[in-house]
């Protein structure tokens, strides 16, 4: 078993955005083609030549032990290039299916993780205004959420590395229960309900009604609360990749902060060897859809052995589990809030969930659909009230209703303007995404491409030159800061690493 005292290393960490398109042109039907238009006007690229490495991605692989049939995605250059865009903070924007997505870099605190989310709706926004400026008009618009309303849902997913040490069915485990109820802070809200299940005037998630299994490696049918993918983007012998998709997409701050924050305190919990709550919930897919729905927060859930608890007292479980295993360690500050936060919001839950409308998506967005339905005396199945939902979630500052929240200090911020800002050209400096934005921030020209795992250059001759980026932990601004300092060019920094 771990050593429950052993020092903690930094939790590497982050998110994939898909966002949701839709087409004001009634010729423009295909969306995939709409996604790829849309990425390529982003003014920010730096290096539009460069293709993505898929060399050592395999998303057939299964923690349980095998590995399925399919095939890899392995387009052909020009394509690769259309597909993927290499961003200068170490992320990624891309079109994945049908959706134009964006991944944050690598980040070790869940405050990183905030703004590099959030500067994923500005490059968006950037997208569409140099797309408008070009052709004219206003073609596609771009929403930061995850139904359609339709029966359609796209995906959120947050990517958290693991200790190989952990038995990947302890983490099923121990993590199920926490992923059924972290919705009640994490819920993005929405109105009615989907994919032939009960019936809703409003709801906490936007993905509750798509999850059909405990365990699966698929993503985008017979969705699973725990997805089975094993594809660490690493030292496979030394991490795994906890790939979690049943989080909403968030517009606020503190939703994404806590949704984050908690679950990486939870795994600090289980690689130490801690004691966590074991919680068996009788049906756990019925559970999730059944905590969704529970805007009081007083119906129980059902566990195997035919005792109830409700979703409030299993996140608090979880909480003093956490309390436990730092009272007698040293914090760091974004540790010490996020427990705060937690447990205040639960808290609040418990009382009255309304007294969060200031912090909480789900909260927010319900309020203000209740004060118009009061103004306006209209009912939930009126269709401006699903316009409302649609529209909280526009990337435009000027048309969603979020940002209005916002710019009337009405939503509570966990990071600065300025801080967004700086993201979208600074990668994060704790881990490997600081050397691979670092490089196509400054070698552009000599950048053929990169991925997770590499960096891969052109500097002229016949062998593209592949810089391996295997341990997340290592590239950072404090082992490679001096040599982009002391390299003007790639030639040297390469030199300098042979060296």
């Amino acid at each position: 078993m771990p050593d429950a005292n052993a020092p903690t290393i930094p939790r590497v960490l982050g998110t994939e955005t898909e966002f949701g398109i839709a087409s004001r042109d009634a010729a423009a039907v295909d969306p995939i083609a709409n996604s790829l238009a849309v990425i390529a006007y982003y003014p920010g690229i730096s290096v539009p030549h460069a293709v993505w490495d898929y060399e050592n991605e395999n998303p057939l692989l299964d923690a349980r032990g095998f590995e399925v049939d399919g095939e890899r995605e392995r387009p052909n250059p020009d394509y690769n290039r259309q597909l993927n865009k290499v961003l200068a903070n170490g992320g990624r924007l891309y079109v994945d299916g049908a959706h134009p997505e964006y991944s944050t870099p690598e980040c070790t605190s869940p405050r990183e993780i905030v703004a590099f989310e959030r500067v994923a709706e500005r490059i968006l926004v950037q997208c569409l205004e140099a797309m408008t400026k070009d052709r004219g008009r206003e073609q596609f618009v771009l929403y930061k959420n995850n139904s359609d309303g339709k029966g359609n849902s796209y995906g959120y997913h947050e990517n958290y590395l693991v200790s190989r040490s952990v038995p990947f069915e302890r983490l099923v485990k121990l993590l199920a229960p926490f992923f059924v109820t972290r919705a009640i802070y994490a819920g993005a809200g929405k109105v009615g309900a989907e994919n032939q299940t009960a019936h809703a005037d409003y709801q906490i998630s936007q993905r509750a009604d798509f999850f059909e299994c405990l365990v699966d490696l698929n993503t985008m049918v017979k969705r699973p609360i725990v997805n089975s993918r094993d594809e660490p983007h690493s030292d496979y012998g030394r991490y795994r990749r906890l790939h979690v998709i049943v989080g909403d997409a968030n517009m606020s701050e503190v939703s994404t902060y806590l949704k984050v924050g908690t679950l990486g305190i939870v795994l600090d919990l289980i690689e130490a060897g801690a004691p966590v709550p074991e919680i068996d919930l009788d049906d756990p897919v019925r559970s999730m859809k059944q905590v969704s729905r529970d805007l009081t927060m007083k119906e129980s859930l059902r566990l195997s052995g035919g005792r109830s608890i409700t979703a409030v007292e299993i996140q608090r479980a979880y909480l003093r589990a956490a309390m436990d295993f730092y009272s007698c360690r040293d914090l760091n500050q974004v540790t010490k809030d996020i427990l705060v936060r937690w447990e205040d919001v639960l808290d609040k839950l418990e009382r009255d969930p309304h007294t969060l409308v200031q912090e909480l998506d789900w909260v927010a967005k319900r309020h203000m659909m209740e004060s118009y339905m009061e103004r306006k005396g209209c009912g939930w199945n009126d269709p401006r009230i699903r316009l409302m939902d649609l529209q909280y979630h526009d990337v435009r500052p000027d048309k969603g209703l979020y940002y209005t929240l916002e710019r009337s200090h009405l939503i509570e911020r966990i990071v600065q303007d300025v801080e967004v800002t700086r993201a979208e050209f600074v990668p994060p400096p704790g881990t490997r995404a600081y050397f691979r934005g670092r490089c196509v921030g400054k070698f552009s020209k000599s950048i053929y491409g990169a991925s997770w795992t590499s960096v891969l250059f052109d500097v002229g001759n016949t062998a593209i030159k592949k810089v391996p980026l295997m341990d997340p932990l290592r590239g950072t601004e404090s082992l490679t800061g001096d040599l982009f300092e002391q390299s003007e060019t790639a030639e040297a920094l390469l030199t300098k690493l042979k060296a």
